[in-house]
Formats: C-alpha cells, sequence, structure tokens
C-alpha cells in the first residue's frame, strides 16, 4: 500500500485494557491501524514496548518512509500535564508522574504530544464526527463511567491546569452513592454503566428483580448494564425504572452544563447510550424540564458518530493541529 502524502501522523489511544494506535495522512484519513493489549500489569516498561512496537508495526503496514510521520498525539487517562508530558495518576495504569512524552519522544524519535483521553475524543467527534462545524459543543461519554470534553470558541478547553471536563464528577446527589473519586452523588456514580449495575445487584440482594437476574443466567456476578438494558428493553418495569432513573440524572447534569455553558451542541456516546429511546427520550424530558429556555431551545442533542475510534480520531486531530 502506497502513502499519497509525504507528511503523516499517528495517533494514539491508551486505555486500561487496550492501545489503538493508528497512522494518518495529512487529511485526516487512517492508512493502517493496530489495537493490542495494554498489559497494564506487566509495568511501564512493557506498556512503553507495546506503544514503541504499535507506532513501528503501523509504519510498516502503510509502507510509510521512515522519518516521514511529522508527530505521534498520545490520548490517555490522567490527571496529567499536557504542557510538560506527565501523566500524573492512571489508576488503571498503575502509573504515577509518569513523563512519558519525554520516554516515548527518546525511543521514537519524533515530537509527541500528550492529552486526555476524553478531551481527545471530544475533538475526534469535533473534527471528523458529529461535531463538525460547530463552535462550542459539549461531549459526553456514558460506558463504564461518564466523560466528556469541552469545545469552546472552536478550541478544545483544558481549563487552567488541564482539569477542565471532568463531567462525570458533577455533583448530582450531594448524599448520593460513593464515587470511585471519593465524593459521593456524582453524576458518575448515579448515571453510568457501573451505577446501573450497581443498582440492579442491589435490587437483586433484597430480593426483587427477578427478570435482570434470569438475564444475567441466574449469576448475580454477571449483572451489567448490558443485562439491565436487555431487562428494560424487554419490558421489565424493575429494569425500566433502573434504566430511567439513570438516564433523568444524566438530563439533570446536561441542564447543568446547558445553563453554564450555552453550547449549540451535546454529542453523546459510549454504550449506555445505545439502550435507545428508552434513554434518549428520559435525557431529553429532564433537560427540557430543567434547563433555563434560552440555552434549552438552542441546543441539540445528538448521538456520536466515532464510536471506539473519537479517541484515536481525536488524537490525529490533535496532531494535525500541530502542522
Amino acid at each position: 500500500m502506497s502513502l499519497l502524502s509525504d507528511q503523516y501522523v499517528i495517533g494514539v489511544d491508551l486505555g486500561g485494557t487496550k492501545i489503538y494506535t493508528a497512522l494518518a495522512g495529512d487529511d485526516g484519513r487512517i492508512l493502517a491501524e493496530l489495537k493490542i493489549p495494554t498489559g497494564a500489569e506487566k509495568g511501564l516498561q512493557d506498556v512503553v514496548d507495546g506503544i514503541v512496537d504499535s507506532v513501528e508495526r503501523v509504519q510498516k503496514n502503510a509502507a510509510a518512509v521512515p522519518g516521514a510521520v511529522s508527530t505521534l498525539a498520545l490520548g490517555a487517562p490522567g490527571p496529567l500535564d499536557t504542557k510538560r508530558g506527565i501523566i500524573h495518576y492512571a489508576p488503571n495504569l498503575r502509573w504515577r508522574n509518569v513523563p512519558i512524552r519525554q520516554i516515548l519522544e527518546e525511543r521514537i524519535g519524533i515530537p509527541v504530544l500528550l492529552d486526555n483521553d476524553a478531551n481527545l475524543a471530544a475533538l475526534g467527534e469535533h473534527v471528523f464526527g458529529a461535531g463538525r462545524g460547530v463552535t462550542n459543543m459539549v461531549y459526553i461519554t456514558v460506558s463504564t463511567g461518564v466523560g466528556g470534553g469541552l469545545i469552546l470558541g472552536g478550541k478544545l478547553y483544558r481549563g487552567f491546569t488541564d482539569g477542565a471536563g471532568e463531567i462525570g464528577h458533577m455533583t448530582i446527589l450531594p448524599y448520593g452513592p460513593l464515587c470511585s473519586c471519593g465524593n459521593r452523588g456524582c453524576l458518575e456514580a448515579v448515571a453510568s454503566g457501573t451505577a446501573i449495575a450497581r443498582e440492579a445487584r442491589e435490587l437483586v440482594a433484597r430480593g426483587a428483580g427477578q427478570v435482570i437476574l434470569a438475564a444475567a443466567e441466574g449469576n448475580p456476578g454477571k449483572i451489567n448494564a448490558a443485562v439491565v438494558a436487555s431487562a428494560a428493553l424487554g419490558g421489565d418495569s424493575e429494569a425500566v425504572s433502573i434504566i430511567t432513573g439513570a438516564a433523568g440524572s444524566l438530563g439533570i447534569g446536561i441542564a447543568n452544563i446547558l445553563n453554564l455553558l450555552n453550547p449549540s451542541l451535546v454529542v453523546l456516546g459510549g454504550g449506555v447510550m445505545e439502550t435507545g429511546e428508552l434513554i434518549w427520550e428520559e435525557v431529553k424530558k429532564e433537560v427540557r424540564n430543567r434547563a433555563l429556555e434560552a440555552a434549552r431551545d438552542v441546543a441539540r442533542l445528538v448521538p456520536a458518530e466515532l464510536g471506539g475510534r473519537a479517541g484515536v480520531m481525536g488524537a490525529i486531530a490533535l496532531a494535525l493541529d500541530r502542522e
């Protein structure tokens, strides 16, 4: 396979379970891509080796001329420091204060950019997905957790210390369930896939939720958000109540965002949103009931377009923007 331009960029989406690497031309079109297990349990050196090996393999797969790649952009969990290229804390990777940009630049020999993975998913949807042509948008992903990113004035907004966009950690219920961050009642603690599964397991533990339990083959340990969604779509009232409760909390969070930022677009992605109209209608109902009219009437809520590619496409967009 031959490439059509003489400058290429590489995007890497680094997660707790997989490393997704893609090489693209200057038009953003992916020319070669690769997914491999992260292997975080093996330690930092093995993960770095995996990234380097992936970069070499996508270049080989695309028949790129050595040295033709101008920039690599890495999306990673954090808190992190984009300016210094340091990942401060990534529990799924078991990393603390890792100078990943320096490490990769020394290994790969090209400039490396670092950004938060949710920020880059937002950027990917803005440049290549549902947010194309929009100046002010909010991206929210609802899956195992709840994450997000902000595009304000046509640019990715990171905040003073790269901490902006932590949508999942706005407080919805002041004395609600404990969140992974240590706070109580965060949006993530009441509306994520993890929250949906937790509520269903608690229901089963009280002797209820028998349809949900049957959908999990009688094993409470197998209850997850997909199982609850399946039961809800089958008409089970207890599952419907759990799903609509999570959707209502999400709608409250979105209404808060609309009142604060007044975006013209909210892009919603992640596995939980794939439940369909059951969750979308409840979200929209809460937004209609709670957001101020001036913000509500101009904001569209739309599904994400890029799916699992959003992060790597955002990394590509970041690398191209450097050019």
